[in-house]
C-alpha cells in the first residue's frame, strides 16, 4: 500500500492513507446497522450525516471539521435514542465520523475507535436474537474478514484492548485478540 506523506505525529506516524483504511472498517460496521437508529428515531440525520462525513473522508477530502461535528452530533443522538441498539448504532456512526482523528498516542484505548463499532454491531446482532452470544460471534467472525492487513497493521501498534465489564466491551476484546492472532473470535 503506498502512503501518503502526509501524517500525524505522535508515538509513532499514521499515514493518511492508514487512517482511511481504519475508517473503511469503521464506516463498514456502521452502515450495517445505521437502520437500526433510522427505524427507532426517523427523521434524525445525525448519524447519517456521520456516516456521509466519513466517506467523504475515505474518498480522498481532507479531515476537517465536518468529521468533528458530525461525531460528536452522532453521538449526541445516541445519548437520546430510545433503546440499546438504537444507542449502539448511533455511537457506530459516531465512531465512523471520528475514525480519521485516530492518535498514533501507543495507548490501548486507540483501539476502542478501530474496534467498538464492529464489537457494537455484533451486540445489537446478539440483541436482535434474544440476547443469543452466538448471534455476536457470527458478527465477529465476518469483521475478522472484513479487516485488511493494512488494518491489522494499524492495530498491532497499539497495545490489546483490555477486557470491561460491558458486553460491548468484551466483544472488542475478542475481536482484538483475533485478529492480533490471526485466529477465529
Amino acid at each position: 500500500m503506498a502512503l501518503s506523506t502526509d501524517t500525524v505525529s505522535g508515538d509513532f506516524d499514521l499515514a493518511m492513507d492508514e487512517l482511511r483504511v481504519v475508517a473503511r472498517y469503521v464506516v463498514q460496521h456502521a452502515e450495517d446497522v445505521l437502520p437500526i437508529f433510522e427505524n427507532a428515531v426517523p427523521g434524525d440525520p445525525r448519524p447519517r450525516a456521520a456516516i456521509e462525513a466519513s466517506w467523504a473522508f475515505i474518498n480522498g477530502a481532507r479531515r476537517t471539521k465536518r468529521q468533528r461535528v458530525a461525531s460528536l452530533d452522532a453521538h449526541r443522538a445516541a445519548r437520546t435514542a430510545p433503546s440499546e441498539p438504537a444507542r449502539l448504532a448511533a455511537r457506530c456512526a459516531g465512531d465512523a465520523a471520528s475514525a480519521a482523528y485516530l492518535h498514533p498516542i501507543a495507548r490501548a484505548g486507540q483501539v476502542g475507535h478501530i474496534l467498538r463499532a464492529a464489537a457494537s454491531a455484533a451486540r445489537i446482532g446478539e440483541l436482535a436474537a434474544g440476547d443469543d452470544p452466538a448471534a455476536g460471534n457470527a458478527l465477529l467472525e465476518r469483521s475478522l474478514h472484513r479487516a485488511t492487513p493494512a488494518l491489522i497493521d494499524v492495530l498491532r501498534r497499539y497495545p490489546p484492548a483490555t477486557t470491561g465489564r460491558s458486553r460491548v466491551a468484551q466483544l472488542m476484546s475478542a475481536l482484538d485478540r483475533a485478529l492480533r492472532q490471526g485466529g477465529q473470535a
